[in-house]
Order: structure tokens, then C-alpha cells, then sequence
């Protein structure tokens, strides 16, 4: 056991310096997280003790693929679904094309310009289809957007441009024998039930029985995913599914939400991101810069060439049309979770691999940086919020922290008169 302490003690070293880095260099913690894990892996290959650093440790990767698929049932659970009742014709049609566009031409890309085969290729365009819900929920928030139909949108965009690129994850790399069908009766079983269960044990034992909902729901997300790893599928699928199912009861469950989030990005997250950072190589990237440029810019051109005109039938202002397609153009969490995936199951080489979470990363910063500063729409901004805004920090963590933070100021004595499983007390429930 003592190496094992030591070594998650080396890597929660790690996680505490990129935090530090993240809050002076006021970028994303996520992607602090994986340039340090870049710099220590490259540094380990370089010393010869590239082994000891436990990247491929059993223990550390199943602390990262847990932080992982927290990660993502709290993407899910951030989903409004009055705002997908009020828009939904806007953000299905910008949410599909988000999805397939930048699928098939970063396919084409990878696969006819740098010559991939095609499974690779078609890791490639998964990989990049996402759009960052923590990217763009981080600049909704400290913009203000997050409180108008505008950046409500965006959001829910967001959210249906990651389901399909869950769902094509799944659906192309995932072998389609009996044990999917399993997979998929349990999983929409479970689903069905889960709001109903999680209601009855929040109305039954939340306050009384230390942190019992935080039990429940790790139990859920683990078995599903035991499931789906059995089936041949990707362990986010059911996470996410689980996060949008139970969105409303996270809502009203607030302090439970923070807390899970706690847990999650105070030790978890920061093990993944760290990890899938060392497994990038440094030289691959620097070799092939051409192609990561390729990919960068097949990723962004094919975003906004298959989305400024669609977006166009419902944003009518040049800088509200310029805004949602460059922030749909970001991406993150799910590319990284993406690229790892194809990684770990021999779909992509390492230096794909590193290529495609340099051309991730970058597409998290840049469509951003330039959004904000060329194309903000100041006009739809709040009052209380002055043009031009604060510069967002593009936290993936800090956003859902800061949001957890507005909305509570803003619900506590709504959440002071709910009755029932809204009720929410200071208990470990």
C-alpha cells in the first residue's frame, strides 16, 4: 500500500500546482491540468522512469475512468429541460448539425489529407465533434448570457452536439451482439425508474442517513457502467444519460449536486486529466504541428461552415451568428474522453492520439479568445452586467462551481418553502 500513497500523493501534487497555475493564468483547470500532465510525462520518458510514474497503474485508472464518468453525469445533470421545451426546434436542428458536421469533415480530413485509416478517421471525427458544455457554460455565467434566451441556446445546443457524439461513440466503436441488447433493456429500465427512486430515497432517508444520495447515485453510475463496459460500449454513455434524466432533481437537490461535484473535481478529474496529459507525446506533436493545424482547422472551418447558416434562420445580428457558431466550436471534456478511448483500444497510435488532444485543446481557447473579444454581443447582455464583461476563465470546475453558487443565492428561499424531496438542509444527506 505504501507505494501506491506515494504515488497518488505525486499526482495530487500535480493536481494542487495545476490548480495554482489555473487561477494565475485564468484559463481552464482541465486544460492546466493536461499540460502539466504533458510536461510530467515528457519529463519522466526523458529521465527513463516514465513507468514509475504510474500511468499505467490499475489503481490510478480506475481513480481517472471514475472521475471521468462523474465528470460526465454532471454535464448531464446541468441540462434545463424547460430551456429544450422552449427552443427545441432551435437547438435539435444547431445541436445535429454541430454534431455531424465537423464528423464528417474531420473524418474526410484525417482520412484523405493525412491518410489515417478508417477507423481512425473516424475516431478523429467523434473526437472532434464536441462542443465544451464546461467551456461554454464557464463564459455563459460570466458574461450574464446564462440568464437569456440567448446563451440559454447555446446551452442546450451544447448538450444535443454531445449526446450525438456520446451516442457515435457508442454506436461505431461498440460491437452490436446480444450482450447490447442487454446493455440497453437494463440501462432504459434503470432510467425509467431512476427520478421516481431517487425521490423516494431523498423523501425517506436524505436527512437522516449520511449522505445516502451520494451512495445511491455512485451505485447507479458504477453498475451502469460495469454494464456498459461489459456490453462492448463506452462507460459516459449511460453517465450522461443518467445526468439528463435526473437534471430536474438535481436542481432541486442542490447541496447534494455540490458536494458530488466536490468529490469529483477535487480528486477524481483531476487524475484523469492529468493521466490522459501524460499519455500525449510531446516529440509526435512537435513533428507533426502540420497536422495538428490540419485537424484544428478541420474541426473549426467545418463547425462554422455547416452552422453560421442554420444559425442564421434564428439569429437575425451578425455578432449573435459569429458568437454561437465560434462558441459551438469548442471542445474539451468528451474530445479528451474521446481520444482516450481510442487510445486504449488500439484504434489510434500515440501520435494520433497526441494530435488529436492538441487540436481538442486548442479549439477550447481559441474560438473562445476570439468570440469574446470580436463578436460579443453586448446588446443582449443583462443590465447588471457592464459590455465587454469580465474575461472569462473557461474553468470547466470553477464554472459549475460558480453556477452552483449564483443559482443557490438565487433559489434559497424558493428551496426554504419546497416541501418534500425539494427540501434542502445542511445535513450530509
Amino acid at each position: 500500500m505504501e507505494p501506491l500513497f506515494f504515488l497518488t500523493s505525486l499526482w495530487l501534487a500535480l493536481a494542487l500546482g495545476a490548480a495554482v497555475l489555473a487561477y494565475y493564468l485564468k484559463v481552464s483547470i482541465a486544460l492546466v491540468e493536461i499540460c502539466v500532465g504533458m510536461i510530467a510525462g515528457s519529463v519522466a520518458t526523458a529521465g527513463g522512469w516514465f513507468e514509475s510514474l504510474g500511468t499505467g497503474n490499475e489503481t490510478l485508472r480506475f481513480l481517472a475512468s471514475s472521475g471521468a464518468v462523474l465528470l460526465t453525469f454532471l454535464a448531464g445533470a446541468e441540462l434545463e429541460h424547460e430551456t429544450l421545451k422552449k427552443k427545441l426546434t432551435e437547438v435539435s436542428v444547431v445541436g445535429i448539425i454541430g454534431f455531424f458536421a465537423p464528423f464528417i469533415g474531420c473524418s474526410l480530413v484525417a482520412r484523405f489529407i493525412l491518410g489515417w485509416d478508417v477507423p481512425a478517421s473516424l475516431l478523429a471525427g467523434i473526437a472532434l465533434s464536441t462542443t465544451s458544455m464546461a467551456v461554454v457554460y464557464a463564459v455563459m455565467l460570466e458574461t450574464g448570457f446564462n440568464q437569456t434566451e440567448f446563451g440559454k441556446g447555446i446551452l442546450g445546443a451544447c448538450f444535443i452536439n454531445d449526446i450525438g457524439t456520446v451516442l457515435g461513440l457508442s454506436l461505431i466503436f461498440s460491437p452490436f451482439t446480444y450482450k447490447t441488447f442487454v446493455f440497453l433493456g437494463i440501462t432504459l429500465a434503470v432510467l425509467a425508474l431512476l427520478p421516481a427512486s431517487s425521490r423516494f430515497i431523498t423523501r425517506h432517508y436524505a436527512h437522516k442517513t449520511a449522505a445516502i444520495r451520494t451512495k445511491w447515485m455512485l451505485f447507479i453510475l458504477f453498475a451502469l457502467s460495469a454494464l456498459a463496459l461489459w456490453s462492448g460500449s463506452e462507460a459516459v454513455l449511460p453517465a450522461y444519460l443518467a445526468g439528463i434524466v435526473l437534471a430536474e432533481f438535481a436542481r432541486v437537490n442542490h447541496t447534494w449536486l455540490r458536494r458530488l461535484r466536490t468529490l469529483t473535481v477535487g480528486f477524481l478529474t483531476p487524475i484523469y486529466f492529468l493521466r490522459a496529459g501524460t499519455l500525449v507525446s510531446l516529440p509526435a506533436l512537435v513533428g507533426g504541428f502540420l497536422l495538428f493545424v490540419l485537424l484544428f482547422l478541420g474541426k473549426v472551418a467545418s463547425k462554422i461552415f455547416g452552422l453560421y447558416p442554420v444559425i442564421a434562420r434564428f439569429r437575425t445580428d451578425r455578432k449573435e451568428r459569429w458568437y454561437y457558431s465560434l462558441m459551438m466550436s469548442t471542445g474539451l471534456t468528451f474530445g479528451t474522453i474521446s481520444a482516450l478511448y481510442g487510445l486504449t483500444h488500439n484504434i489510434v497510435t500515440q501520435e494520433q492520439y497526441s494530435l488529436l488532444v492538441a487540436a481538442v485543446i486548442a479549439s477550447a481557447v481559441i474560438p473562445t479568445l476570439i468570440a469574446n473579444a470580436a463578436f460579443l454581443p453586448a446588446h443582449l447582455l443583462p443590465a447588471a452586467v457592464p459590455p465587454g464583461g469580465s474575461p472569462p476563465t473557461f474553468g470547466d470546475q470553477s464554472a459549475a462551481q460558480q453556477g452552483s453558487t449564483l443559482q443557490g443565492a438565487g433559489s434559497s428561499r424558493a428551496q426554504a418553502k419546497t416541501k418534500g424531496d425539494g427540501k434542502e438542509l445542511d445535513e450530509e444527506g
